[in-house]
């Protein structure tokens, strides 16, 4: 045959060209192998061209999952370090709680306010609870989400579990020690648990349990970025899943894929090998399926198979129908066991024809056990029988409630559930009825919640109800009342009304007109609600005719259930309140007053003496003028020059007189802009009589250019003469000699805690304050005089701080020797714009003659 094939070859002029080549080669072949070859070429051509496009895409798709594999192995590392630090995290916050009841610093209030903040912060934190050395649950604090199992009762012992064999070996080691979760099949979710020992003077004293939701610590922990590429898992020692879902296992179109290329896992520090953290790559590249050149190659294939599998086509497509109706069976059967509203038909008769798997978990029985049941069925309760007959007839008679009704189900275990009942009519293919259909869903859940919900509304309106308080609740922009107490409802009324005044009188935010057109833009539209609601509150006292009463308003918006921007009012009756400052107020006023008489009373032979000089020279001069005209020996210039000078005497004596009268005299505090060298002038020609009585020399330095103070110029008066004055009284104590009896008074600008001030000091030379008389100096009724009242200095720092500055007292050394006293007081400097604004509403002074 080869021989043959040999000498039909072409000659070297037939090779000019390869398609003349080719076809005196084909011709050269017998009609049989044409045929053969016309069969099996093509065939050749496309199984060696798919083994070509498989080899490249199986290399291809090695690389990719190698480099997957690497992406995941690093992704993976990365979570688990994020999963770990954030277990060291509430590790060390854990251990400050123990720290603080080791040492005491903790009572159960306070521990359950800190556990209550911590469970409330981190979701992954489920339950904090401290157990003394007894293994008794001293206090406990869960979240909600804590199933009823798992819940720890304070007072209750710790039996033999893992949670006792943890806390021997926390006290064994005296280190935090972190259980080995393990997923045990129809139970709750295991919590992962630390336990951190607590030590009293040396002693083991307890542990701090922290129990941990493995699903939260996966969620929270776990970054974003991990869980939308890979289905991260957490799993036991055993390789059970805790917490995640993991993927099924696949396979490639045409090469099975290797499922472990595709996962890694890695161990959680500081639990240990016992919680391991698993990651599954979700299928993210095309494959050979989703591959142009694959199809391309396929489709080539195809139209060649063709003319293979030609006779197969009937079978197959045979198989295929087959396989889709077995397909479609088994879906519909599946969803009619997935789904968890029980189902259950029933013939004309009443008997039962089909039940579903949900109806057969709800109640119990299985499927052969239920269908071909007659009233009265075995899921009725025996006490409910005749009702249930009754709704049985009713359904068979079409009387049916088309929105179902509720009644008692009895389980097979004799326990009963609440559930609703819907019916309706079974028509089959030819529009026949051929019974009734009945699903049910069990509703103990929500009614639980409904009676809950219920119950706390009770609560809540209770609590309400019973304050001291008005409080109410209206809508931006409408006139609706959406709440109001038993108190808001005898002040105002059930209207909006109140509400409205009391908002509007605080100076809040008011509510829009809701008379406004329809057509016009909300005012309150773009308003972002978040800050609003999360703002403090606003707080505001009026005065309320109608009920003669001082109220304290507070108001603060907030989300109502529906949605709505809302505003809510507290009001407080404080009438007893402001009564008990106004008459403070007096009594401070009149503490003032009278702490002036004393300072005047004090100063009363100085200010004598200092009257008697103008009032000896008016004397002189005027028997002088009449000695000179008796005796014709004066001029009219004479006579002018003295009566200038006698005149000057007694304006002197006059002024000296009116100071005094406007020290002492009783008046409101009156705050102005005063000018700081007028005030000390004042304070300095008052207390300058007293000093020099005492034989004190008084020196005192002013910068320039100060800028004015809002103050009453008369307190500040009177402080710096009190000052002064116990400047000269300790100097006269100390027996200082005549060149160190010296009071100075310097006033300078001074910036204290970033705000521009005013200080004024006064320094003397005296003996100082004893340490004791330091720690009480400016308490009221303390006096080291023997017959000092103990209310001067107190005077002094209260108006201090009526003008919101501040006073204090040091002693001044000379080494180890106290060569004096230093007191210094600040006033703060004040805008033009605020000063301005201050003098206008405070009121004018009453005068008392």
């Amino acid at each position: 045959m080869q021989a043959t094939e040999t000498s039909v070859l072409p000659s070297a002029e037939t090779l000019k060209t390869p398609v003349r080549w080719w076809r005196t080669w084909w011709r050269s072949l017998s009609p049989n192998r044409q045929d053969r070859f016309a069969v099996l070429a093509p065939l050749a051509a496309v199984l060696m061209f798919l083994a070509a496009i498989v080899a490249a895409f199986w290399y291809l798709r090695t690389e990719e999952v190698a480099r997957e594999k690497e992406a995941l192995k690093r992704d993976v590392e990365y979570a688990q370090q994020r999963v770990r630090l954030r277990l060291l995290e509430r590790q060390e916050q854990i251990m400050r709680i123990a720290r603080d009841l080791s040492n005491e610093d903790l009572d159960r209030a306070e521990f359950d306010r800190r556990s209550e903040a911590l469970i409330s912060q981190y979701p992954e934190l489920q339950a904090v609870t401290w157990i003394d050395e007894r293994m008794r649950i001293r206090a406990t604090h869960a979240a909600p989400t804590v199933t009823s199992g798992q819940l720890r009762v304070m007072g209750e012992e710790i039996k033999r579990s893992e949670t006792a064999d943890i806390f021997m070996l926390a006290r064994d080691m005296q280190q935090p020690v972190y259980s080995q979760p393990v997923s045990i099949k129809d139970e709750a979710p295991p919590l992962l648990q630390l336990q951190v020992p607590l030590s009293s003077q040396g002693k083991f004293a307890g542990v701090v349990l922290g129990e941990y939701s493995i699903d939260s610590l996966l969620r929270y922990g776990t970054p974003t970025e991990v869980l939308a590429r890979y289905a991260v898992t957490l799993l036991d020692s055993k390789g059970n899943v805790l917490a995640g879902t993991p993927l099924a296992p696949r396979h490639g179109a045409f090469i099975s894929t290797d499922n472990r290329a595709n996962e890694y896992e890695v161990p959680v520090s500081p639990v240990g090998n016992g919680l391991m953290l698993r990651a599954q790559a979700y299928r993210t590249s095309l494959g050979m399926v989703g591959s142009g050149l694959f199809w391309l190659v396929g489709a080539l294939s195809a139209m060649t198979a063709w003319l293979l599998i030609a006779t197969w086509r009937h079978t197959r497509r045979r198989m295929q129908a087959q396989q889709a109706l077995v397909s479609e069976t088994n879906f519909r059967r599946a969803m009619e066991n997935s789904i968890l509203t029980g189902m259950r038909a029933v013939d004309m008769q009443g008997r039962i024809t089909y039940v579903n798997a949900a109806f057969c978990q709800m109640t119990g029985w299985s499927e052969a056990e239920l269908v071909g049941q007659t009233p009265p069925y075995s899921y009725w309760p025996d006490n409910d029988n005749e009702a249930f007959k009754a709704k049985t007839n009713d359904e068979l008679s079409g009387k049916g409630v088309p929105g179902g009704f509720q009644a008692r189900v009895k389980r097979k275990s004799g326990s009963l559930f609440d559930a609703r009942l819907y019916v309706s009519p079974l028509v089959d293919a030819k529009g026949k009825q051929t019974g009734w259909m009945t699903s049910m869903t069990d509703i103990t859940e929500p009614n639980r919640i409904r009676e809950q919900l219920t119950a706390s509304h009770e609560r809540f309106t209770v609590v309400l109800e019973s304050l001291d308080a008005s409080v109410s609740v209206a809508p931006l922009g409408s006139s609706e009342l959406l709440f109001a107490n038993r108190l808001y409802r005898q002040w105002f009324g059930s209207q909006t009304d109140g509400h409205l005044e009391l908002v509007a009188q605080a100076g809040v935010l008011p509510a829009s007109d809701h008379n406004s057109s329809v057509d016009d833009e909300d005012g309150l539209m773009g308003l972002p609600t978040d800050p609003l609601t999360s703002a403090r509150s606003e707080n505001a006292e009026i005065f309320r005719p109608e009920l003669g009463k001082w109220l304290e308003v507070r108001s603060r918006y907030l989300n109502w259930v529906d949605g709505r921007l809302a505003q809510m009012v507290i009001a407080t009756d404080i009438t007893p309140r402001r009564l008990a400052e106004e008459q403070t107020a007096r009594q401070a006023e009149r503490a003032q007053s009278v702490s002036r008489l004393i300072t005047m009373g004090e100063m009363a032979s100085s200010v004598a003496h200092e009257l008697n000089q103008p009032l000896a020279a008016i004397s002189n001069y005027c028997s002088g003028m009449v000695s000179r005209i008796e005796g014709k020996q004066i001029s009219e210039e004479m006579l002018i020059s003295v009566l200038q000078k006698t005149a000057h005497q007694a304006q002197r004596a006059g002024q000296i007189i009116q100071r005094i009268r406007q020290f002492v005299k009783k008046s409101e505090p009156n705050r102005t802009l005063a000018d700081v060298h007028g005030i000390v002038n004042e304070a300095v020609e008052l207390a300058d009589i007293e000093l020099r009585r005492n034989n004190v020399r008084l020196t005192h330095y002013v910068a320039a250019r100060l800028p004015k103070v809002m103050a009453d110029t008369i307190l500040i008066e009177q402080v710096l003469i009190n000052l002064m004055k116990n400047g000269a009284e300790s100097i006269n104590q100390a027996q200082r000699p005549t060149a160190r009896r010296s009071v100075e008074l310097r006033v300078v600008p001074r910036h204290i805690d970033g705000q521009g001030v005013v200080e004024f000091s006064v320094q003397d030379t005296g003996k100082g304050l004893a340490p004791e008389v330091l720690a009480h100096l400016f308490e009221a009724f303390f006096s080291t005089k023997q017959e000092g009242m103990g209310i001067g200095l107190n005077l002094c720092r209260s108006i201090v701080e009526s003008h919101h500055g501040r006073m204090h007292a040091e002693n001044i050394y000379n080494g180890t020797e106290v060569t004096g006293c230093r007191f210094s007081f600040w006033l703060p400097l004040t805008t033009t714009a605020s000063a301005t604004t201050e003098t206008v509403a405070t009121p004018k002074p009453r005068t008392i003659e």
